[in-house]
């Protein structure tokens, strides 16, 4: 459980292992004999070891919720002052983990190990999350694109069947386009996509429909129509 805890964004695109070898290549960090492993927080020898890189401790409540309170030793900063003191381009690591992910592709754009693995990120519009924030706190909708980027930008995944239900919760009409971009993408790849949806302008993208209802519940269960779009558009008992 604690290591699914320490998951975070930028290891999703595998970002993360070219940081830690950028700090570990610093003059300081070699002086104090600290390697790419000390910038890991899923490791002992460079994280904090009171919250062993979590951040923050965990206070077990018998009747309610537990209860995260940030670790008093490191200040939720993750590592020890030794691996905190290293800089690179006046960054601890601690500070490059809250730097969103646009931000960091800026900052990183002479290193493309490191830039072309972010960029994923903005390509599905997740470009406002920090570096560091815990896979736990996303929305389903988030996490699924999160997966797409993965796809799309590192694996260039084929021939595979992808599954998603109402990726365009909560988004934007300007990521909704952009969601619906990053579909074609996949389907241009040779792969094939089937959506949950009831966005209109994802509905309309789609070269095949199955239109299920004509209600909910009791009232519904039954295919309405298939087809492309404009024959869904065209049939009077499909809203």
């Amino acid at each position: 459980l604690r290591r699914q805890r320490q998951m975070c964004i930028r290891d999703s695109v595998k970002a993360y292992d070219a940081i830690r070898q950028r700090f570990a290549a610093q003059p300081a960090a070699q002086g104090r004999g600290l390697t790419a492993a000390s910038f890991s927080f899923n490791v002992a020898g460079g994280r904090c070891p009171a919250c062993e890189g979590n951040g923050f401790e965990r206070i077990e409540m018998q009747f309610l919720a537990d209860c995260f309170v940030q670790c008093e030793r490191c200040g939720g900063r993750r590592f020890t002052d030794e691996v905190l003191s290293v800089k690179l381009d006046g960054r601890s690591i601690h500070e490059v983990l809250e730097l969103t992910v646009d931000q960091a592709v800026t900052c990183f754009a002479e290193t493309p190990a490191i830039a072309e693995r972010l960029a994923a990120l903005a390509l599905v519009g997740l470009g406002y999350l920090r570096l560091g924030q815990p896979l736990n706190t996303l929305s389903g909708g988030e996490s699924q694109r999160l997966k797409l980027a993965a796809h799309l930008a590192l694996h260039r995944t084929r021939n595979t069947l992808f599954l998603l239900d109402e990726p365009t919760t909560g988004l934007h009409l300007s990521d909704v386009a952009r969601l619906i971009d990053n579909l074609q993408a996949l389907v241009a790849l040779g792969n094939t996509v089937v959506v949950i949806e009831h966005h209109l302008d994802v509905v309309a993208a789609a070269d095949w429909v199955i239109d299920l209802g004509p209600e909910g519940g009791v009232a519904g269960g039954r295919v309405v129509a298939a087809g492309p779009p404009e024959l869904i558009a065209a049939t009077p008992a499909s809203h």
